[in-house]
């Protein structure tokens, strides 16, 4: 539902989506490898692009971005981070993104990518 919820967002921004970069990072690269992301990806919206790596650069970006990959018995939840630079996001007031569950509506994404994008860049 996130990447379903990521492309709505992206249509509800219209010509701003253009300013967006939206990125899915695997939490399991043993089986999504660059070619199912691909895929994958783009049946929600060929603007968001699939992002895969060794187990210790996912974790390096997980832990960055304040997530944890889950166990092996455990499905994955997704969060998602946005910002108008990829790190160092500042959450919280006066910080420069936002945090989200996976199921986060594509309105409420698209709203807070605005909020985002009217920012004075620093």
């Amino acid at each position: 539902m996130t990447l379903h919820e990521i492309a709505t967002a992206l249509e509800k921004l219209g010509t701003d989506a253009a300013k967006v970069e939206p990125l899915f990072i695997t939490i399991d690269p043993q089986r999504d490898t660059r070619e199912v992301l691909e895929r994958y990806t783009q049946s929600f919206d060929p603007r968001i692009v699939g992002l895969t790596g060794s187990p210790q650069q996912i974790d390096a970006v997980t832990r960055e971005y304040g997530h944890t990959r889950p166990s092996q018995d455990r499905a994955g939840s997704g969060r998602l981070c946005l910002g108008p630079q990829y790190l160092p996001l500042r959450h919280g007031p006066g910080g420069n993104s936002s945090r989200f569950r996976g199921d986060t509506s594509g309105d409420r994404i698209a709203d807070a990518l605005r909020k985002l994008l009217a920012q004075p860049d620093e």
